[in-house]
């Protein structure tokens, strides 16, 4: 089935991304988003840098992290679960989390990418 409103497929270089200061605890991490809404896709997806940072958060998506440098911990009601290099942390959506890293980069994925849009994700 062919949707006309997707978008087409490209390769994104990671020296070519602009990372931007999160919108909570600038300071501790920049993110840069490579698919999502703008795709008028659900699954959204990008790369984060952690310094320095413990960032608490609600899960308002189902989220997957792979870590690509350093080590990253997120600390839950349920445990605390680390992971390093190539290491992933599954996040159901609703989890209460600290993100907690000295320095960390990250690629992340979650669905739905419109979770910060509608009553639903209040």
């Amino acid at each position: 089935m062919c949707n006309n409103n997707n978008s087409s497929p490209r390769v994104m270089n990671f020296n070519d991304l602009v990372f931007k200061p999160r919108f909570e605890y600038p300071e501790m991490c920049e993110v840069v988003e490579v698919a999502g809404l703008n795709d008028f896709s659900e699954l959204s997806g990008g790369f984060a840098k952690f310094k320095d940072a413990k960032i608490p958060w609600q899960v308002k998506y189902d989220e997957i992290v792979l870590v690509l440098r350093g080590f990253f911990t997120v600390e839950t009601p349920s445990g605390s679960f680390s992971a390093g290099p190539l290491g992933t942390i599954w996040l159901p959506k609703g989890t209460e989390v600290t993100y907690i890293a000295e320095d960390a980069l990250v690629f992340y994925s979650l669905q739905p990418a419109s979770w910060s849009k509608g009553k639903e994700n209040d």
